[in-house]
């Protein structure tokens, strides 16, 4: 059985107090939840203080991006052991507003997985179509270049610290959210490519989130789909309430 992930990217929301309130209010309304794993992603400047206020409880922290040095002259960067000092257990990698705004491509992405792992950390690895690839009948060749770029050169063994987000680019933020076929078909076509790239087994351990407009009244029908493992959240993400009702979504 796959632990389902709920992870809420706030992206650039939420000061340290902010933050620390919201956590705050969350923990009471996911306290009794074993079902799934928990995460919330804030900003870098509030990292340190949300994992002090979410210590003790089920709900862990994940940063929005990092770098594939360790350390150096590489100004304004920060690296995956300094995350992990900070107190995250996760990071999101390769998020499309980061392909689409500051140039990550399926090489950084690569690169910062590889990063990721070997400081300790699960690489949440985000993959997904635009409206325009959609339309044009290619979302399956644009997954699959994603996928083989931005795992290579992975051992079998360590995808067990990365989770794999389908977030198609239409979708995210725009209220329009893939109907459950469309998400599963997707999904399908992932695990199996990553029986293709590894085995049967690592695609049927690895977790697969659906991002996109995810939210209380639309989770439940997602998640009953066999290849849907969970789903990272964006704006329904930044309010205690919606996204413990997401979280719960089995209640």
């Amino acid at each position: 059985m796959r632990t389902p992930v709920i992870a809420g990217n706030w992206k650039l929301f939420k000061t340290i107090s902010e933050a620390t309130t919201m956590v705050a209010e969350l923990k009471p309304l996911v306290a009794g939840t074993s079902h799934v794993e928990i995460v919330v992603a804030p900003v870098f400047t509030a990292l340190s203080r949300v994992a002090d206020v979410a210590a003790g409880s089920n709900i862990h922290v994940a940063a929005q991006d990092c770098y594939w040095e360790e350390e150096g002259a590489y100004t304004g960067e920060v690296a995956p052991k300094l995350l992990k000092d900070a107190g995250c257990s996760h990071v999101i990698i390769g998020h499309s507003e980061r392909r689409q705004y500051f140039g990550e491509t399926d090489k950084t992405v690569n690169r910062k997985t590889r990063a990721a792992i070997t400081a300790g950390l699960t690489a949440i690895v985000c993959v997904g179509e635009t409206l325009a690839e959609r339309e044009s009948d290619t979302t399956f060749a644009v997954i699959e270049a994603q996928l083989t770029g931005g795992l290579a050169d992975l051992s079998t063994g360590s995808l067990k610290q990365v989770v794999i987000a389908y977030e198609p680019v239409w979708a995210i933020g725009t209220g329009k959210t893939a109907s459950d076929a469309q998400a599963q078909e997707v999904h399908s076509f992932i695990r199996s490519l990553i029986a293709r790239l590894f085995d049967r087994s690592t695609a049927e351990a690895i977790r697969i989130l659906y991002g996109g407009s995810v939210k209380p009244d639309n989770v439940r029908g997602l998640m009953s789909q066999a290849d849907i493992d969970g789903a990272l959240v964006g704006g329904a993400s930044l309010k205690a309430d919606s996204f413990a009702g997401i979280v719960n979504f089995a209640d």
